[in-house]
């Protein structure tokens, strides 16, 4: 089962971490140039498992998308393949705008 986490739920663990939690972005790049939560990692989805070694294994990863069923595949994707600690961002950067950062440019 994937931990899923709140857009307010991961601000507030951003303000708050010694550590912050990775942030990867798993939309395609087009998506991630238009907007963006500040700290994300790009990997598009497609790219994922040619790029797994980029992520760290010591450190929790959330995994972002726009609505969050993306992220949610590449959550279990690592999950299951690598046993990564990855939280899916529930809502994704929509749930983010709507949340907490209502300025960020939506689509």
């Amino acid at each position: 089962m994937i931990r899923q986490i709140s857009a307010t739920e991961l601000r507030n663990r951003l303000e708050a971490a010694e550590v912050a939690p990775f942030l990867l972005d798993v939309r395609e790049p087009q998506e991630f140039a238009y907007c963006r939560i500040d700290g994300s990692v790009s990997i598009p989805l497609g790219q994922l498992p040619g790029r797994a070694n980029e992520l760290p294994s010591g450190r929790e990863i959330v995994a972002i998308c726009h609505h969050g069923m993306r992220s949610l595949q590449a959550a279990a994707f690592l999950q299951r393949s690598y046993a990564l600690d990855v939280v899916n961002l529930h809502g994704g950067v929509a749930g983010w705008a709507r949340e907490v950062d209502p300025s960020m440019k939506q689509y």
